[in-house]
């Protein structure tokens, strides 16, 4: 009996050490211990700015065993506002998590949205980007110069594409620009397309004059040769892109765009933590570190309630510039 005892206590012992918890404890290094379930949902289309960055954040999370069997699912419409209405239905669910970013913050706005982000749980902002202008390899327009001349005399011949829908980062950013030109912002003829993705076959096919989106979506087509940069929206340039910024091409205009993550809302004081700290933990891995400077973003990191302040803030922001340029 007694040698039965002990084989069932080591059987025990083994059984401890070798298979990793399914969750954390919360606050004795959450962490560390791998998070199994999670699903990552990214409400545009495959291959725009959400979907690359939920991937890569996935990625390194996976390669640095922080979590383990996470889906990345695509649910796109209206602007990333259907993504978001799944995230608030679910509410109490902390095995669920959104790629988002400043475009659904603008599109809770134009697309009357019922639900808004303040409904959600901040779990972290993760990036900040710059905007590129870019147009195909045989576009007639080999400077910003050049295409802001031929925009703002013939707007509704030049039309600009973009991977978001009116409110977001993708319409915002040429939406000043035009205004920063003289050229009035109901004048522009603005096409949107579900994510950068798409919005890429219709630069490349010549179907839309000019594409602004994020220089994370496009860095291998540039590189590639097949499309040129024209400007960068950002404060300074971006290395390794033989681009001006905006400003330093005469257009009063900086802009960035930004991404993060938020789970459902109701969720438990240790669900919500398990989360922050499991993004807290991909932050510091050297895969995402490499991601940040693979990708051009610059690395904006705010947990939690620092983040949620920050959310607060934007949906100020938009609300207010969609209403100085008369859309909203």
């Amino acid at each position: 009996m007694r040698l039965r005892s002990a084989l069932a206590s080591a059987a025990a012992v083994l059984l401890v050490l070798l298979v990793p918890p399914l969750i954390s404890s919360g606050s004795d290094g959450a962490a560390s211990a791998q998070l199994r379930g999670l699903r990552m949902l990214v409400p545009n289309s495959p291959g725009g700015g959400y979907d690359i960055t939920a991937r890569t954040a996935v990625k390194a999370m996976e390669d640095n065993d922080l979590a383990g069997g996470v889906e990345v699912f695509n649910l796109p419409g209206a602007g990333g506002t259907v993504g978001l209405g799944r995230v608030v239905n679910e509410a109490g669910n902390g095995k669920l998590a959104m790629s988002m970013g400043l475009g659904v913050v603008g599109s809770v706005y134009t697309n009357h949205s019922p639900v808004s982000l303040q409904d959600t749980t901040p779990i972290a902002k993760l990036v900040e980007e710059p905007e590129v202008v870019v147009v195909g390899k045989d576009s007639p327009y080999r400077s910003l110069d050049q295409l802001l001349a031929a925009w703002k005399e013939r707007p509704g011949e030049v039309p600009v594409g973009g991977g978001s829908s009116p409110g977001g980062p993708d319409h915002l950013a040429p939406m000043l620009m035009a205004k920063a030109i003289g050229l009035p912002p109901t004048e522009v003829s603005y096409v949107p397309f579900d994510g950068g993705g798409e919005l890429l076959a219709s630069v490349l096919g010549g179907k839309v004059a000019f594409g602004v989106s994020g220089i994370g979506e496009y860095r291998d087509q540039i590189e590639a040769g097949e499309l040129r940069v024209l400007g960068v929206t950002g404060a300074k340039r971006i290395p390794g892109v033989d681009a001006p910024t905006l400003t330093e091409a005469g257009v009063d205009v900086q802009f960035t765009n930004w991404r993060g993550v938020v789970a459902p809302p109701g969720l438990s004081e240790e669900e919500r933590t398990r989360l922050i700290e499991l993004f807290t933990a991909m932050h510091d891995t050297p895969e995402w570190r490499e991601a940040l400077v693979r990708n051009g973003w610059d690395d904006a990191f705010q947990p939690g309630p620092e983040f949620g302040e920050f959310l607060r803030q934007e949906n100020d922001r938009v609300a207010s510039v969609l209403e100085e340029l008369g859309l909203a």
